[in-house]
């Protein structure tokens, strides 16, 4: 079993930056992947990045240029740093860890004000 414990997440002004971070713990055999989703109120979950095998990144168009993901393997975190932060940014954002298995964080919700 792996556990993920995310943090970071908070309100913020339109136009301001957050970190979310996401550490990964216990059994764990290889991690392949490591990436954000988010969901917002009334609307289904999103991608919102994804690091695979710590190099390539992919991420969704709206995040694309404001967003960065990036991943310490020997800590087996990710992190995800949020610029430019809009209203429409606001959802739930969850960790996800893929390892024998899909996992995912309990999620932290980011709230930004207009």
């Amino acid at each position: 079993q792996v556990q993920l414990v995310e943090s970071g997440g908070g309100l913020v002004q339109a136009g301001g930056s957050l970190r979310l971070s996401c550490a990964a713990s216990g059994n764990i055999f290889r991690i392949s992947a490591m990436g954000w989703y988010r969901q917002a109120p009334g609307k289904q979950r999103e991608l919102v990045a994804v690091i695979i095998s710590g190099e390539s990144t992919n991420y969704g168009d709206s995040v694309k240029g404001r967003f960065t993901i990036s991943r310490d393997s020997a800590k087996n975190t990710v992190y995800l740093q949020m610029n430019s932060l809009k209203p429409e940014d606001t959802a739930v954002y969850y960790c996800n860890v893929l390892e024998t298995r899909s996992y995912w964080g309990k999620g932290t919700l980011v709230t930004v004000s207009s």
